[in-house]
Formats: structure tokens, sequence, C-alpha cells
């Protein structure tokens, strides 16, 4: 009895994942704690049996929260399996690189949403202001994406088109820093 019970709450979370509306959320400005809040919707998200798909850009593995999102059921955290340091400092042939790294990374991404209830495009919007990758495959999947698909954009620098296709819109504003007293970026909490 209360398997069945079980059985058929699954089949109606199924059923609302495939007709709920999914909305689009973008976490941007210059302040601390764009990707701190998309990693606590995810958390929140998986917590309620949603599958969570996390692809970070412009960021290497050794950050925090990686090792623990690892290890929570229904996250998965795709891999970044290169770092290219900082945009001001790479060469032009380095940026062709990175360029092309993150352009098949936003492909696979994508390409993997029918897995995934929650996308979370972490710094999205510094590869695209770089010009690392054109922004307008962010314009076109989130024009095209799955309707039960929740997406989350991260960064700096949101342009117009993706604004306009956003339901969720928080600006994070720097009001103080540590940096500002020239105190660097502390393990555990900045990263």
């Amino acid at each position: 009895m209360v398997r069945m019970r079980a059985e058929k709450k699954g089949e109606k979370e199924k059923k609302m994942r495939k007709t709920e509306k999914g909305r689009i959320h973008i976490y941007c400005g210059d302040g601390k704690g764009k990707t701190t809040a998309a990693m606590g919707l995810a958390v929140r998200a998986a917590g309620r049996g949603k599958r969570v798909l996390i692809s970070r850009f412009l960021k290497t593995e050794d950050s925090g929260e990686v090792p623990i999102l690892r290890e929570i059921p229904g996250i998965q955290v795709m891999p970044c399996k290169k770092s290219f340091g900082f945009t001001f400092q790479m060469s032009p042939e380095e940026k062709i690189q990175a360029g092309a790294y993150y352009t098949e990374q936003l492909k696979e991404a994508c390409a993997l949403t029918g897995e995934a209830d929650l996308l979370i495009l972490d710094e999205i919007f510094g590869v695209c202001q770089s010009g690392l990758v054109d922004h307008g495959l962010v314009d076109e999947f989130l024009a095209k994406k799955p309707e039960g698909l929740e997406v989350v954009l991260t960064g700096r620098g949101p342009w117009e088109e993706v604004l306009s296709q956003a339901d969720y819109i928080t600006e994070m504003k720097a009001v103080r820093h540590p940096f500002e007293n020239g105190i660097g970026a502390r393990k555990g909490i900045e990263y």
C-alpha cells in the first residue's frame, strides 16, 4: 500500500515536471553572491527531488561547493577540465582555445537538458561578454528550451535580449567587500 502511494507520487511528480512551465532566472551584478544563490537553488531543487545540471564557466574545479554538490543525489556538476585564467591575461591563441572549449561546454550542457529539471549556467555572462562564446547561442537556447526546464544564468553584464526573456532578475550590488581593503579571496567563503 505504501509502495503504491510512493509510486503514484513519483508518477505525479514526473507528470508535473513535463507540464509545469520552467522559468528563467538571472543572478547578475558586481556584488558577491551570484554563484552562491544559484548553488543554494540547486540544493533546494535537489531536496525536492528535482534533477539539477550545473555547468560552470571561467571557474576551475577548485571551489568549495563542487565536491559537496557532487555528493548530493540529483545534482550533476559538469567538470571544468581546462583553466584558461583571466580573459584579460589570455593571448589571442588562448582566447581562441577558450572560446572553442566554452562553446562546446555550452552546447553539451544544452544537449543534456532532457535529463534535468534545473539547468545552471554559472558565469555564462562572463564568457559571452568577453567574446569567448556568442551570446546568440544562449538566446537561441532560451527561446527553444524544453517547456518544463528551469534555467539559471549568472555573471556580470547580461544583455538586453536575455534580460527580456527572464522571469526573475536579481542584481547583486557591491556595497562593501574586504577586497577593497586588500584582503584576497578566502577559501570556503569566496571560493
